[in-house]
């Protein structure tokens, strides 16, 4: 679960992250307010969960309260990337002097988390990662003893942070890790963290991405997802306790299992086909989980082909075919499909789909090739 900027500063700020005053709008009349509170030049920023909000005009600087107000109108309801913008950010302006990148990811091949910095701040770190590696600067942490202070030194050192400036630094440093460990965070980042003209460190940028795995630990965290800006199947999927993502092909695949996922899209793109999604149905193959997974697979426009691969363990296969052909009474489809049950029961499985003439496969590069030539004459 990603959180917008705001939220994300306010987390921040429980750990002691400085970050500029300022609240949220979601009228002009609001951000004007708000401006007026502040007393200062103030950039009023579109909340909307995608990068490039700038780029697109999402981000606009105001000298008065009348100014933030206009920016606000011009903002709020602005498409940036798909996403309506429905709220904006009123902050304190900063008077900039030098711009700072500083991030916590996982390296799982480390299986550590790692802080990375990088001096080249307010930029697309990516694309620093790719054209100027070495500019990126890394300190992988143990786990058992956590972000130690030299660490904070040894990183300003290498990001050319003035001596001065060195405690704030890893006051910053430690209260990002603090926040990342005690939200179960699989990112955080603060691009930029600026020094103002007056020697100052302030996070006015920060980014947070939440393990949806760990959420039932973090209720409060939970409450802020903003359902408006994820995608209305995949949340509709995550009610239906429903793995579910979006892709671009045109063979919707329902599957139980991540492993079976990516081999059956592997499988499809092998005898030329392509995924339109994949959703991963878990253990227990209800009739009603295969209506909802079927009835989500086929509002993607796309999808002219679906092809269902489950593998019977705890479930039976025979169970299964029943939960399919009942899911098909309740949402029926033009749209071809192929099965593949392997497992307990299998037989009985293939021939209860069968006798309802549907196709089936014994084998998964089979029910690929009946998939991708289902799909080519869709």
């Amino acid at each position: 679960m990603n959180l917008h900027e705001y939220q994300s500063k306010r987390e921040f700020a429980r750990f002691g992250v400085p970050i500029p005053a300022g609240d949220v709008a979601e009228t002009p009349a609001e951000a004007r307010e708000i401006a007026e509170k502040l007393g200062s030049k103030v950039v009023v920023k579109s909340q909307v969960l995608v990068g490039g909000r700038g780029k697109a005009g999402g981000i606009k600087l105001a000298e008065t309260a009348q100014e933030a107000e206009v920016a606000a109108e011009a903002i709020l309801g602005m498409d940036i990337k798909g996403l309506t913008v429905n709220k904006v950010l009123v902050d304190e302006a900063a008077e900039i002097a030098d711009e700072i990148y500083l991030g916590l990811v996982i390296d799982r091949a480390a299986r550590r988390v790692v802080m990375m910095g990088s001096s080249e701040g307010g930029v697309d770190i990516e694309e620093v990662a790719a054209s100027t590696p070495e500019k990126i600067v890394k300190v992988l942490i143990d786990p058992f003893i956590g972000f130690r202070s030299y660490q904070a030194t040894e990183m300003a050192i290498a990001l050319g942070i003035p001596r001065e400036q060195w405690r704030a630094f890893a006051r910053i440093a430690g209260g990002l890790y603090q926040v990342f460990i005690a939200s179960d965070a699989s990112l955080a980042e603060i691009n930029p963290l600026v020094v103002t003209e007056d020697g100052q460190l302030l996070a006015v940028d920060g980014k947070m991405s939440i393990d949806d795995n760990a959420l039932y630990r973090h209720p409060a965290l939970a409450e802020r997802r903003d359902l408006t800006e994820e995608d209305r199947y995949e949340a509709e999927a995550r009610q239906h306790d429903l793995s579910y993502v979006k892709l671009d092909g045109h063979i919707g695949c329902m599957v139980n299992g991540a492993g079976l996922a990516m081999a059956t899209m592997d499988m499809t793109k092998l005898f030329g086909g392509a995924p339109a999604n994949f959703l991963d149905i878990g253990g227990g193959a209800t009739s009603e989980r295969v209506a909802a997974a079927l009835r989500i697979i086929l509002s993607d426009e796309n999808v002219r082909a679906v092809l269902i691969n489950i593998f019977g363990g705890i479930t039976r296969c025979d169970e299964v075919a029943r939960g399919i052909l009942e899911a098909l009474e309740v949402v029926p489809t033009d749209v071809p499909m192929v099965v593949r049950l392997v497992g307990t029961n299998e037989a009985e499985g293939r021939a209860i789909l069968a006798d309802a003439e549907m196709e089936t496969a014994a084998t998964l590069s089979e029910a690929a090739r009946k998939a991708v030539a289902a799909a080519a004459n869709g």
